[in-house]
């Protein structure tokens, strides 16, 4: 049985007191802007409170940013390392002074650009392949998802065929000019047999107006072992250079000088793991301090301003060293997150979230760990 009570508050508000005989009464219009008054300026005080509290913040952030760009006229010695397609431009940063060198010999670019003639035609065709992953031996490695996002034109179209043979064109302007190009034997071979069959691969899909995930993968294990020789020599030249340079830098700065040596290394995200120049530098430094002197900075691509990009996040790093250990004194683990990659946060949400690991064990267990499981082929 509907009882009064349930029966109004069935009714909608002034509906239901209208139908009950009810006058609802009307806001007194001067009553109504002596309320609002103390609200709003209750409500401009809170604002206020909270811009002085948001100010500080500010304040801290004119200071630190104050004291980067002092500190970044006074850093040194410092090797600013930039990865590109000729082996990585070199700058030595000491006293005030800037060092440039292009260390590694051309037979790195030369090795490294016949290498990546596979790359160069999967970049041209793959869009136009299908969005299905085949029948393939490694189908299981392949995600399905980003191959249908990469296949985004699909093979019903032989709109690859023009880029495909412009590609070509540029093959065999290189296959005939290898002769003259004088590089060492075992070289010559392997780029030659690259070149050679990538024509054969283009003419044959050009001919048939057609290619799949599977004749794309004959052809490129057809071309692997030549790809593994010029590697070693692509290896071999920038190894020499990079070391030849650090010998003469290090004889030139002096061993003390050298001991607190720091290295940022701006590098792709995709190359930041095992990052080239950083293997071959990190044994010619000073062993005890490496691990916070040697710095990976990936970004998204080269930054137009690499030594401004690379001494900023430097000074970020010095300073946080210092002010790690006087901000926090009586937290070691709170000053050690300061001094490296992990946000002061990190473990409070870790322990909000009910992870129960430290934000540098979460990091090391995911992210930061190269996403590709090496294993050896015999």
């Amino acid at each position: 049985m509907a009882t009064r009570r349930t029966f109004i508050g069935g009714a909608g508000g002034i509906g239901a007191a209208a139908f009950l005989g009810y006058t609802a009464a009307q806001p007194n219009a001067a009553s109504s802007v002596l309320d609002a008054a103390p609200a709003a300026e209750a409500a401009a005080t809170q604002t206020a409170a909270r811009d002085s509290i948001r100010a500080v913040n500010a304040a801290m952030r004119t200071n630190y940013a104050a004291l980067k760009a002092d500190l970044v006229k006074n850093l040194g010695p410092v090797i600013v390392v930039q990865n590109d397609a000729k082996g990585g431009t070199f700058t030595l940063i000491h006293k005030g002074k800037q060092y440039v060198e292009h260390p590694v010999a051309e037979e790195f670019e030369l090795a490294k650009s016949i290498a990546h003639v596979p790359l160069g035609i999967y970049s041209t065709l793959a869009e136009y392949l299908s969005g299905k992953v085949p029948n393939v031996s490694n189908a299981d490695r392949i995600d399905a998802h980003d191959l249908d996002m990469v296949a985004m034109k699909g093979p019903a179209t032989d709109a690859w065929t023009t880029p495909l043979q412009a590609f070509a064109d540029k093959l065999t302007t290189a296959k005939n000019n290898l002769a003259a190009a004088n590089l060492p034997q075992e070289l010559h071979g392997s780029c030659a047999k690259i070149l050679d069959e990538a024509l054969t691969f283009i003419a044959d899909s050009l001919r048939a107006r057609a290619f799949d995930i599977a004749s794309f993968q004959v052809f490129a294990g057809r071309v692997y072992p030549s790809i593994r020789v010029n590697m070693e020599h692509a290896a071999a030249a920038q190894i020499s250079g990079v070391q030849s340079l650090c010998r003469k830098w290090r004889a030139q700065i002096g061993e003390s000088a050298w001991a607190d040596l720091y290295t940022v290394v701006l590098s792709i995200w995709t190359t930041s793991v095992l990052n080239q120049a950083e293997i071959i530098i990190k044994p010619m430094m000073n062993q005890q301090k490496v691990n916070t002197h040697l710095i990976d900075i990936p970004t998204a691509q080269l930054p137009s301003d690499p030594i401004g990009v690379a001494l900023d996040n430097l000074a970020r790093i010095v300073q946080d060293n210092i002010a790690a250990e006087l901000v926090f004194v009586s937290d070691t683990k709170v000053a050690d997150a300061l001094k490296g990659k992990e946000d002061l946060l990190s473990d409070e949400i870790l322990k909000e979230l009910g992870t129960p690991v430290s934000g540098a064990a979460f990091r090391s267990a995911g992210r930061a760990k190269c996403p590709v499981n090496h294993s050896v082929s015999v």
